[in-house]
């Protein structure tokens, strides 16, 4: 499992220089859990996680100074948590998955004061490319991009690494001890995540007539999946 966990943190760490980099929305929750998912031959979790992840903060976005809480970190942990969990259980169900969701938001904001704490390290980095422009060493400018990309990079997969190493271990131990009304509550949560996405991606939407047609939708979805077990 620790082979996993390395590859895993690797690929999330790669994924995450997008958000500051390459900036194409590859490191969105719904790009990279299922990526992840694959990765641990249940793309489908990765899917739902994804798209559960993607709605809940669907309307934090990064603007001036602001950070929001890191969404791609989030998706990588609830996912690897979900099936790695799952695999040594021997199935991940909608209650382990809600369940990895849970524990894993609140490590999404604790990423965004790592991000912060990052970007504040950087200023000196920034001053001292200024300082390299002046003299035109361009070579050193691009060294000190590259240092900070590094940083970033190395910051992330230490900090997945870490956290998968916590997290699995204790949701094997733990999810299997959960007494019967909890698990009820898992299982009531597994469907009210979904809504309480919507409700948020519906938020931001403006366009008149648009809640009523987004509702009507959900419903539909809702019985067509409830219907043939999907969920």
């Amino acid at each position: 499992m620790i082979t996993k966990i390395i590859i895993l943190s690797f690929c999330g760490g790669l994924f995450c220089l997008d958000r500051i980099f390459i900036q194409a929305m590859i490191s969105r929750p719904i790009i990279i859990a299922p990526f992840i998912g694959l990765l641990l031959n249940n793309p489908y979790a990765g899917l739902i996680i994804g798209s559960i992840v993607e709605l809940f903060w669907m309307d934090l976005i990064p603007v001036g100074t602001y950070i929001p809480p890191n969404d791609s970190l989030v998706a990588v942990i609830a996912t690897s948590i979900a099936i790695l969990a799952g695999q040594k259980l021997g199935v991940t169900t909608p209650q382990l998955i809600a369940f990895s969701i849970l524990i894993t938001i609140p490590f999404g904001v604790l990423a965004k004061y790592m991000e912060i704490a990052i970007i504040q390290s950087n200023d000196a980095l920034s001053d001292q490319a200024m300082e390299d422009a002046k003299t035109v060493n361009i070579r050193g400018i691009e060294q000190k991009n590259y240092w900070g990309l590094i940083k970033v990079f190395l910051s992330i997969v230490i900090y997945l690494l870490i956290i998968q190493s916590i997290l699995i271990p204790f949701v094997i131990w733990v999810f299997p001890k959960l007494i019967p009304p909890v698990y009820s509550a898992l299982s009531l949560t597994y469907y009210f995540l979904p809504l309480l996405g919507i409700a948020v991606a519906i938020n931001t939407i403006k366009l008149r007539g648009a809640i009523p047609v987004f509702c009507a939708l959900f419903l539909i979805m809702a019985v067509v999946l409830d219907y043939f077990h999907v969920l």
